[in-house]
């Protein structure tokens, strides 16, 4: 998905989307050098997506064995 940066207004930048549609992110959230009029890429990041479900799972299964002989 592309967003273009139409203006910031403070602390929240106005970015539009397909056929006009409008969201407003947190200009904190944008590249440092970003300004008015960029265009923003928006993609999924699959292999840190699936390296934090391995880090959660591994939690997961750290915590339920720890416990599981406890009570």
């Amino acid at each position: 998905m592309k967003l273009t940066i139409d203006r910031i207004e403070g602390e929240w930048a106005v970015c539009e989307y397909e056929k006009g549609k409008t969201v407003n992110l947190p200009a904190a959230l944008l590249p440092a050098d970003a300004k008015e009029g960029d265009v923003l890429r928006l993609t999924v990041d699959r292999e840190t997506t699936e390296d934090r479900k391995a880090y959660a799972e591994d939690l997961r299964n750290r915590l339920f064995h720890r416990n599981k002989g406890e009570g």
